[in-house]
């Protein structure tokens, strides 16, 4: 016997979600109401009466009692039907590909995505829409105006759900499908790359680490690169999820994968490495002693795509965030297909991607995808470029040589100023914006600024218009500076200066990063008087 129970709640202000979902310490989340009032925000938002939705998450802490409670407050507001991965486990890009598969009104997935995990740190849900993207804003602010008004929730009182077995069970009227959270996906993948050329990599004694550092990706990359592709057995490492991530912080860059680095760069290493993050949608990439950054990851990716079989017909467009580097523009200019820079957000990808605009996207952030689904995906990236090892038949370092050779190298860094006092910064992005409309034809370190300007985007689909998305400085050269704030608070903000150079090839193609932007990373601080304004000569985290 099950009932319906309306409980009486009081509105938390405060709680206002992003594209990204609502991200809180995992005991804000376990608090007294505070889970069922952003759940029934969302449905008294988007509806639940007679729908289908998709659950899952990342398997962080809290991940298994919070998909029970999602699912007994969605049987009791009217949902028809939820497909919830087994474990209540779904990658992110595998939940969107659900939400596609299926044709459903859209999914909850419980996530804070590269942020650590476990009793005492991240939890978060985020709302995903019927296209498979996340909610874009206008959905997440009414979610949040909700959130302030709410005063009650319904919740259907009933025994868990058994989410251990694939099976299909009955929670009320509601019909809760469990399915192998890996299955669908890897299929996906199957149908947009060459298998059997990749699988002939690995028997020819290809080998390589795949690290899911304790997070989602695991059974993923197993089923993948070990049962299905013969790569061997512990090619993946990390590869079961642990609620605290066995105590790693899931960012696959190199500072938090150094484990990966290091074997990658010793004496016995492997032919490629990756890592993906906690929810799967970022990855990094490795080849034998040499690092890929992402804005040139996501160069190659565009520039050999065709060698997938889901990509050869060729690409319709590429698409990156503005601080992320222009490398992938000239390889779309080379291909004569369209280029796109948006603010940084996948929001904004996932509105070309839908209106067949743009096939490839990336950002600086180890952020790639397609138009497979609406959300980065890690793996993807990774399967992509062993389909292009495979095809090409060369190393990374000698793709990327080549690479750089063709169409010039774009190195890149980025340097963040943490904890600065929030209005010495805000004074001297004042005092950069006023001086831009004179920076014009002025010489610096023997440059010449072309253009400066405050980026701002007007979406070619739906005409939104996003303003002030960071400064930027052009020179003549292909050059770039890109001057952001983010973060304000007790902890004040962070400036996080994008430093670009080009060097056309194939000359010039092999200095260290920050030997090569020397002169615009002195050219950064005297534009802006990053000294005089913060007291700061040098930055505290270098990428």
């Amino acid at each position: 016997m099950t009932q319906i129970t309306t409980v009486a709640t009081q509105p938390i202000a405060g709680q206002k979600p992003g594209t990204s979902g609502l991200r809180k310490k995992t005991p804000v989340f376990m608090g007294r109401h505070y889970l069922e009032n952003f759940v029934q925000s969302i449905f008294d938002v988007v509806g639940a009466a007679g729908k289908t939705f998709v659950l899952g998450g990342d398997g962080r802490y809290f991940n298994d009692r919070a998909a029970q409670v999602i699912l007994r407050m969605a049987a009791a507001n009217g949902a028809a039907r939820v497909i919830v991965g087994q474990g209540a486990i779904l990658s992110t890009p595998a939940a969107s590909h659900l939400i596609r598969l299926n044709k459903t009104d859209g999914g909850i997935i419980m996530s804070a995505s590269h942020n650590p995990g476990g009793p005492n740190e991240d939890f978060g849900v985020k709302f995903n829409m019927p296209n498979g993207g996340p909610a874009p804003e206008g959905v997440t602010e009414a979610m949040f105006q909700r959130t302030t008004e709410i005063t009650e929730y319904k919740v259907l009182e009933a025994h868990d759900v058994d989410l251990s077995v694939v099976g299909r069970h009955q929670l009320g009227s509601m019909v809760v499908d469990v399915v192998d959270p890996v299955a669908d996906y890897a299929a996906l993948m199957e149908s947009l790359f060459d298998f059997p050329a990749i699988r002939a990599m690995f028997a020819g004694g290809f080998r390589m680490r795949m690290d899911s550092m304790c997070a989602v990706t695991g059974p993923y990359a197993i089923e993948i690169l070990e049962n299905r592709l013969g790569a061997e057995a512990g090619t993946v490492v990390n590869g079961t999820p642990l609620p605290d991530f066995g105590g790693m912080h899931p960012d696959p860059n190199p500072t938090w994968a150094k484990a990966l680095m290091d074997e990658m760069f010793g004496s016995a290493a492997p032919d490629f490495g990756a890592a993906s993050d906690g929810d799967g949608d970022r990855n990094m990439v490795v080849g034998r002693g040499i690092y890929v950054s992402p804005s040139d990851s996501l160069a190659v990716l565009a520039a050999n795509a065709h060698l997938a079989p889901g990509y050869a017909k060729g690409l319709k467009g590429v698409a990156r965030s503005m601080p992320t580097s222009a490398a992938a523009d000239r390889v779309a200019d080379a291909l004569g297909i369209a280029k796109f820079e948006t603010p940084t957000g996948w929001k904004f990808f996932g509105n070309l991607l839908d209106a067949g605009k743009a096939t490839i996207c990336g950002e600086e952030s180890f952020g790639t995808g397609s138009d497979h689904v609406r959300e980065k995906d890690g793996l993807w990236a990774v399967l992509l470029w062993l389909n292009i090892l495979a095809v090409r038949k060369q190393s990374v370092a000698d793709i990327l040589a080549e690479h750089w050779a063709k169409y010039g190298r774009n190195y890149y860094s980025r340097h963040d100023f943490e904890a600065i006092e929030t209005a010495k910064a805000d004074a001297m992005m004042t005092a950069l914006r006023g001086s831009l409309a004179s920076l014009r034809g002025r010489q610096i370190e023997g440059m010449t600024i072309s253009a400066a300007d405050d980026f701002a985007y007007t979406d070619p689909v739906d005409g939104s218009v996003s303003q002030k998305q960071g400064v930027r400085v052009l020179f003549d050269d292909g050059s770039r500076i890109v001057y952001r704030l983010s973060g304000t608070g007790t902890e004040g903000a962070t400036l996080r200066v994008y430093l670009e150079r080009y060097a056309p090839g194939p000359g010039g193609l092999d200095l260290d990063a920050q030997v090569a932007l020397a002169p615009v990373i002195r050219a950064a601080h005297d534009l802006a008087g990053i000294s005089g304004h913060t007291g700061r000569t040098a930055p505290d985290v270098v990428t």
